[in-house]
């Protein structure tokens, strides 16, 4: 799995291509699109760019444009995470994930990882409250397969987890610091 997975947000991240080309070899881009109007051509740039930068790109919400760019996998979010189980069986080469907002969520949760959020105060629009460090801890260890912390990510909160026990994966959102 990718240690670090960015999630794109059109109105925080309006050029998301800027920040995939500074991304470290390894990582990974969830483009979420919305149902922007051009999103198979920007779907197709940041192939191009996961492509030549050693990155994989995940799309969000949508498996038809990602099976039809020949994408990495997908990200479901949580009302569709039923989803991903069929994802891998007909995909078995995609990396899937899907959203989680709670414990009982991220068990239910099946494919690749899990995304918890949110891990700490966010700016998204659609941010709850944070669950901590010490919550998000025991949550993974009781959803039995590897999960991201994404929502209030940056170098200082990203400290925490690691001081918390989880190490590894992580995921920003937008324009974390």
């Amino acid at each position: 799995m990718p240690p670090l997975l960015f999630f794109t947000d059109p109105k925080r991240t309006p050029d998301p291509a800027a920040v995939a080309r500074r991304l470290p070899r390894g990582s990974a881009v969830v483009y979420r699109h919305f149902g922007a109007p051009d999103a198979e051509r920007q779907a197709r740039a940041l192939l191009a760019i996961a492509q030549a930068r050693g990155l994989k790109l995940l799309i969000g919400r949508d498996a038809a444009l990602a099976a039809r760019i020949g994408a990495d996998g997908a990200h479901l979010p949580e009302a569709q995470a039923w989803r991903a189980r069929a994802l891998k069986r007909s995909r078995p080469g995609w990396i899937v994930t899907s959203a989680a907002h709670s414990l009982s969520a991220a068990r239910r949760a099946s494919g690749d990882a899990v995304v918890v959020s949110v891990a700490f105060p966010s700016r998204s629009a659609s941010a709850g409250p944070a669950l901590g460090p010490v919550r998000l801890a025991a949550l993974a260890r009781a959803c039995g397969r590897p999960v991201y912390a994404l929502g209030g990510i940056d170098n200082k909160t990203a400290r925490r987890l690691l001081d918390a026990g989880l190490i590894g994966l992580a995921a920003v959102d937008g324009l974390a610091g």
